[in-house]
């Protein structure tokens, strides 16, 4: 159980039901038909232990580690020194554990497993924020998340201060180049997309300005400027002139992020928000 702090940032309740299975599964595949190591320990041994990280980083993915002790049982108490969304010094304690030895040492590789690729994600992610810090721009991550971490990873970077884009291929239409083929046209797509759906969000990727016109004048809730130079982005900003929220996508890192940012679009996606993370160095120790 989490005697600790509660985690700064709220869990939607869309990722804190997908907790459980996640952590089922990642302890499925790390303990199979039993940890035969841990099997060494008497079962009525018990211990305390920290976990601390050996670099600067942002927290998250407290509430996995606590579902992952929860499911081993063990009696074992889990007790925060920080909470996501917090910024924490390299050399720190983020938790301690005290309770059955077996289960410490059993939950250990699963636990810091999550917890050191989610934290990577929201350090990532405020090192993003940080960098636009100012200049009123939206930062939003992709759908190039890890397989069976999408919930996750898109909580993290909540965490680290950007903004989720559609979760999936079912909360919102994203027409790229392929769908306006097979549909005629931006107008016929996005016809097509309120027709199916009246509710869901409708997105519009273009490549230049006869197209940035079309999906103007269908009424779409965002348009995709992809690749667009940054003249071409303020020359977009300004014939759109407030009527649709802009989004630029495509090419973009840490040379060019502010200089996008101040041209004026609404939102910038960036995929090396979750897909180019380098997971934080954890470390966990038994205290004598």
């Amino acid at each position: 159980m989490n005697q600790g702090k509660p985690t700064a940032i709220d869990l939607p309740e869309w990722v804190r039901a997908e907790i459980p299975e996640t952590v089922r599964r990642a302890l499925q595949e790390d303990v199979g038909s039993g940890d035969i190591t841990a099997e060494l320990i008497p079962d009525d041994d018990h211990a305390e232990a920290r976990v601390i990280t050996r670099e600067p980083m942002t927290l998250a993915g407290s509430a996995w580690v606590d579902e992952v002790f929860h499911q081993l049982g063990g009696n074992v108490s889990v007790s925060w020194q920080a909470q996501d969304g917090e910024p924490v010094a390299a050399d720190s304690t983020l938790f301690t554990l005290s309770g059955r030895t077996r289960a410490i040492l059993t939950g250990e590789r699963t636990a810091l497993n999550i917890l050191q690729t989610l934290s990577a994600t929201a350090t990532s992610a405020r090192r993003y924020a940080d960098m636009v810090a100012g200049t009123g721009v939206t930062l939003l991550d992709t759908r190039k998340t890890l397989p069976g971490l999408r919930t996750a990873q898109k909580y993290a970077v909540t965490c680290g201060g950007c903004a989720n884009h559609r979760i999936g291929l079912y909360d919102a239409f994203l027409l790229k180049e392929n769908h306006i083929a097979a549909c005629g046209s931006i107008t016929g797509a996005v016809e097509k997309a309120r027709a199916l759906y009246p509710q869901r969000w409708v997105e519009v990727e273009v490549e230049n300005f006869d197209e940035l016109v079309e999906a103007l004048a269908s009424g779409c809730d965002v348009i995709m400027l992809d690749n667009f130079s940054l003249d071409d982005l303020r020359t977009a900003v300004k014939t759109v002139n407030g009527k649709t929220r802009l989004e630029a996508s495509g090419g973009i890192d840490d040379t060019t992020l502010r200089s996008v940012a101040e041209t004026g679009v609404d939102y910038i996606s960036i995929g090396g928000l979750t897909k180019h993370v380098r997971a934080v160095d954890l470390s966990l120790r038994l205290i004598d």
